[in-house]
């Protein structure tokens, strides 16, 4: 439990910085470098970061990117986690180009829930916004999970003039498929994206214009869920649709995560550029694990409220000076 009382039970862990996309609110157009390959935890120090979480009481880990699956051997990684945890809950979250033909080996691993971040229902939006024609293996891939019996999240960026004109394709697709599709507001990350108010299309905003187009009920939340997203039950759909309202109405006050980037620097709130440095601890002959664990738990207990930051920041443009792809989507 931190100083305000949260108890943190997530963990996002980012296996690489590395992406097949380049998306307009993540990674700048002109190439910016990797992370170098010997500043990357390696999968043995990333099973390292299990076991120190599961000992902080973490029981929710979702492994991310940058795309994981860009990670050789990747589902290496996933089983070896699940063989030695087979108590934690095991989420991936992906961009779906090359989740084709990997559905039935998650499955069988022991992963339930995987999330997809799909901006546009349309090929050619999704081009613009992703740099690439990949959209047909996204909805093969998803289409595999649903087919596995596995829990698909769909989680969109909502971004004003590119795709606030799909909302009615967003619920058609929820009436067919059960899914939870999630609309995310544009948050300012990173100095070099393409970050700007006239792209920012608030929680409020969508709601109001879901309300014209759906009968949507309020969903209760499960015991102990303090997730992010508003979920609605939508009348006639198989699906939910939900809102992320991460600057309209922050959820601060509920945050239970923390996130380990690529190269090991442990952030305890997206909104915050501190970083606690766990790589080389963690390799130092000796400090290793007893100490990063020790570092974890007085960072945990730091925690900060990122609405905070963001006031301070307000007149700073951008709230986060990294990328997405090297902190962990």
């Amino acid at each position: 439990m931190d100083d305000l009382g949260r108890t943190v039970s997530y963990l996002r862990l980012s296996i690489t910085d590395h992406c097949n996309l380049r998306c307009l609110y993540c990674r700048p157009p002109e190439q910016v470098p990797y992370i170098p390959h010997d500043d990357i935890l390696r999968y043995e120090e990333l099973l390292v970061m299990v076991d120190l979480a599961r000992e902080l009481g973490i029981g929710k880990i979702r492994l991310t990117g940058g795309e994981p699956f860009l990670r050789r051997n990747f589902l290496f990684l996933v089983e070896s986690i699940l063989k030695r945890h087979p108590e934690v809950d095991l989420r991936l979250t992906t961009n779906g180009t090359l989740l084709p033909g990997k559905a039935k080996e998650l499955k069988d691993l022991g992963v339930n829930n995987i999330n997809v971040s799909l901006d546009s229902l349309y090929p050619k939006t999704f081009a613009r916004v992703t740099g690439s024609d990949l959209y047909a293996a996204v909805r093969r891939g998803m289409d595999e999970v649903m087919a596995a019996g596995m829990r698909l999240k769909v989680n969109a960026v909502a971004l004003r003039g590119i795709n606030d004109g799909e909302l009615a394709g967003f619920f058609e697709f929820i009436r067919h498929n059960p899914v939870d599709f999630r609309l995310i507001e544009f948050m300012p990350m990173g100095g070099q994206t393409m970050w700007s108010p006239e792209y920012y299309w608030s929680a409020p905003d969508i709601l109001r214009e879901a309300e014209e187009l759906a009968d949507l009920t309020v969903e209760k939340r499960a015991p102990g869920d303090s997730g992010p997203a508003r979920m609605y039950r939508v009348d006639g759909s198989l699906g939910r649709f939900g809102v992320i309202s991460a600057l309209s109405d922050h959820f601060c006050h509920s945050c239970n995560r923390l996130r380990v980037t690529p190269d090991g620097n442990l952030r305890t709130c997206l909104f915050s550029d501190k970083q606690y440095r766990l790589r080389p601890i963690l390799r130092h002959p000796r400090l290793g694990p007893e100490m990063v664990s020790r570092v974890m738990r007085l960072a945990l207990r730091k925690k900060p409220l990122g609405y905070q930051i963001l006031q301070q920041r307000k007149e700073a443009g951008a709230a986060i000076h990294g990328m997405m792809s090297a902190i962990g989507g």
